[in-house]
């Protein structure tokens, strides 16, 4: 379950952290005696560096959160170091009795699964990871795994906020519930939280070099139009990662086989004229022998209303996959034009991707709450649209006009 949600959540960092990274190591009386040791007695975990741990994760402080040999029953000299990230997630089974923890806790979620499915899922863990044999599973699990369930875990239901039945099936409307919950509660600071299919390029220090670049109000053309192709490029290569592949098996020249994947077929881009007709080279460069048609959006007045004046699309375009070009979504107008118009011709809304350099919030979200299932790849959030002359702040100007000036 925590895997789906962290799956969910998208870009948003969380942070894992397991009960069992916690256990005490044994002592020599203990060893000695380490089958009748009950590892599934509250006191066999160290409490209070739980405690340490969440308590330095919540400041955004990082923590070495230890490792524990299961075959020693002792921790080993490694520690895995975390750093702080949006949301923590403490599981285990015994997380919510313990009193100390649940003050630290925003939201307490309690699992109930079958008895059944607890032992298949013990045996499969503890002898493929744990190096025991299922005689010793069972055994434990019927001298202190049950017996600890009744007496400590069953009535920690009570101290949830939530109680999820988990059955064979994974209960999937829990996870979308718990996750849209989590992005409630984060608030809106930043807006992939809010829209899990807007991608943002990795903002390493080469992306951020080539954005100081081409914001410059004293860059040459020259200057504006490499750095800029440059930009693109990362953006249509980062957005091909997002295309559905298939596996395929090809022969090395030294006889080997290799299983890899082969590109998505029947690919198609779509420029808006002017500005988009900058991304077209990239897109060539990446997709050989792509397909590429042209939309041009006029803006009506003061850009309530965008007038479609011209189009020229494959005629098999419902079949494809499109890559929308725009380099700045601003209003979002032009675009979200564009993707009615793709969807009057049959385009699968999931089949859309919008690919720009520059976004604002104002635009993403036109987008996004009439065509969900559009995907936005971006290399940048901006702050506003200025409602005076509708340019993005702080912007890199009149894109088309810079790119192609002559």
């Amino acid at each position: 379950m925590c895997t789906n949600i962290i799956n969910e959540l998208g870009n948003q960092r969380v942070n894992l952290i397991s009960q069992d990274s916690f256990y005490r190591g044994l002592t020599p009386e203990e060893e000695a005696n380490v089958k009748n040791y009950n590892f599934d007695h509250p006191d066999a975990f160290d409490v209070p560096a739980i405690l340490d741990c969440i308590r330095h994760l919540k400041q955004g402080l990082p923590y070495d959160v230890p490792t524990y040999d299961f075959t020693t029953h002792q921790r080993t000299a490694e520690v895995i170091r975390v750093t702080p990230g949006d949301v923590i997630i403490l599981e285990g089974i015994l997380v919510l009795h313990m009193q100390e923890v649940l003050p630290l806790l925003n939201m307490k979620i309690f699992v109930d699964t079958d008895d059944d499915v607890r032992l298949a899922r013990r045996i499969q863990r503890d002898t493929l990871h744990r190096g025991r044999d299922v005689q010793g599973v069972i055994q434990q699990y019927t001298n202190f795994v049950k017996p600890m369930f009744d007496q400590f875990i069953s009535p920690s239901k009570k101290a949830a906020d939530i109680i999820i039945p988990w059955g064979q099936q994974e209960n999937m409307v829990a996870i979308d519930l718990i996750v849209q919950h989590i992005r409630s509660k984060l608030g809106q600071d930043d807006i992939r939280r809010i829209y899990p299919n807007l991608h943002v390029v990795d903002n390493n220090f080469q992306v951020k070099a080539l954005h100081t670049i081409i914001r410059d109000r004293t860059v040459e053309r020259s200057e504006f139009v490499f750095y800029a192709d440059r930009l693109i490029r990362i953006v249509v290569e980062s957005s091909l990662s997002f295309l559905p592949f298939t596996e395929k098996v090809v022969e090395t020249p030294s006889g080997e086989q290799y299983v890899g994947v082969d590109f998505a077929k029947r690919l198609c881009g779509v420029s808006i004229i002017r500005s988009g007709e900058s991304m077209e080279t990239a897109l060539r460069a990446c997709c050989k022998g792509i397909r590429i048609g042209k939309i041009l959006v006029l803006r009506n007045g003061n850009d309530n209303g965008n007038v479609l004046v011209y189009e020229r699309l494959p005629t098999d375009v419902e079949k494809r996959f499109v890559l929308l070009m725009d380099p700045i979504i601003g209003t979002g107008t032009a675009a979200h034009s564009a993707i009615q118009l793709m969807l009057n011709k049959g385009v699968a809304e999931k089949n859309i991707l919008v690919l720009s350099l520059i976004a604002v919030p104002e635009g993403i979200k036109k987008i996004f709450e009439s065509f969900p299932a559009v995907k936005i790849v971006t290399s940048e959030i901006d702050r506003e649209v200025d409602q005076q002359d509708l340019g993005v702040r702080p912007g890199v100007g009149g894109f088309g006009d810079r790119y192609f000036a002559e």
